[in-house]
């Protein structure tokens, strides 16, 4: 699929197609997350938010090292998982 690059205001935008749309599940409102890659590629995903209310007594610095972790390494982390 393709898609011209649009102006949207002050700002420039890409509308995402419907077929897109449905793949990622999501709608209207929700955000997603951009990964840009070494070799120009960027993968998007739907934005998933850590619900950290479970995680009351634990140390937001470790919790954001934590996530900083998994969106750096998730490949490398599933790879490990997968020997």
């Amino acid at each position: 699929m393709e898609r011209k690059i649009t102006r949207i205001g002050k700002s420039l935008g890409v509308t995402l197609p419907q077929d897109v749309l449905h793949h990622l599940k999501v709608k209207q409102g929700d955000e997603l997350k951009f990964k840009l890659e070494d070799d120009g590629r960027v993968s998007v995903q739907k934005f998933a938010p850590l619900n950290v209310d479970v995680l009351k007594d634990i140390d937001q610095d470790f919790l954001d090292g934590l996530q900083d972790l998994f969106e750096n390494y998730d490949d490398t982390l599933k790879n490990l998982a997968d020997r």
